[in-house]
């Protein structure tokens, strides 16, 4: 596996790179991950396979895929678990979005990168470094959360789940998975602090007025895409890369404007 990411960019035979040396020392590698996640593994070869991307795949070690396909299913079970415990009188409604913003894409991405677990991930991917760093700085913006604002590496939350699923194969135990895991994924947003993604809450923000609101995508042409209430053009939003971004920078920004044209609710 790798090593520290600021000592990381190594180029390769074929121009690609990977976090760390060309010969990395797996054990003490495997140790130093051990020791983030306090847990000793039985079986070492799950945690190497957990962080192993399928661009670095060899006769040696599979990918992290299926891993994390088991990891997924089993933190989707125990987070919704530990919030039925948290909000006994809740309905399933909120605690579906709830738990949605605790798992989803970016958040996992964040734990990835407070434990700096991404430090570890062997790949040959040459763009991923720096859309990493990209991302470690733009978090800085959202303490807590974007809704959808930034721009994810996939591979930072695939990690998270796919070392989920190595703790569960390494002790058949989902009770020893959340007793891991879940220190990991502190701070878990709780219901008093979860907000809105900007495409729901304008959504609902249109039908409390009744008002009709049109998507202006032209996102291929220029990397921008709108929002049209009614007959007003009241929010826009730009991004480079991904078109959904873009779409939720346009719906925060009719959030924004939205009283100006309409009024408050």
């Amino acid at each position: 596996m790798g090593s520290q990411l600021s000592n990381t960019v190594v180029e390769g035979e074929d121009n690609t790179k990977t976090i760390g040396s060309t010969e990395p020392d797996q054990l003490l590698e495997i140790e130093s991950l051990e020791k983030i996640l306090n847990y000793k593994f039985k079986d070492k070869s799950l945690l190497l396979k957990a962080f192993t991307d399928a661009s670095y795949v060899d006769d040696k070690c599979d990918s992290y895929e299926r891993l994390e396909l088991l990891g997924d299913s089993i933190l989707n079970m125990g987070i919704i678990y530990e919030f039925i415990k948290l909000y006994p009188k809740e309905s399933p409604g909120p605690l579906t979005k709830l738990r949605a913003v605790n798992v989803d894409t970016e958040k996992l991405a964040r734990v990835a990168v407070k434990h700096q677990l991404y430090r570890y991930l062997r790949h040959k991917k040459p763009l991923l470094e720096e859309q990493i760093l990209e991302f470690v700085e733009a978090m800085e913006k959202y303490p807590l959360h974007s809704n959808g604002l930034l721009k994810v590496p996939k591979v930072l939350a695939d990690i998270v789940e796919s070392t989920i699923g190595a703790l569960f194969m390494d002790g058949n135990s989902t009770e020893t998975v959340w007793e891991v895991i879940k220190p990991l994924l502190e701070p878990i947003i709780p219901l008093d602090k979860m907000k809105s993604h900007p495409m729901t809450e304008l959504n609902e923000m249109c039908q409390k007025k009744n008002l009709k609101l049109t998507p202006k995508d032209t996102w291929e042409e220029n990397q921008t895409y709108c929002f049209q209430i009614e007959d007003k053009f009241v929010g826009c939003g730009q991004h480079p890369v991904k078109k959904e971004t873009a779409r939720n920078f346009a719906a925060k920004n009719a959030i924004d404007n939205f009283s100006k044209f309409f009024g408050d609710l």
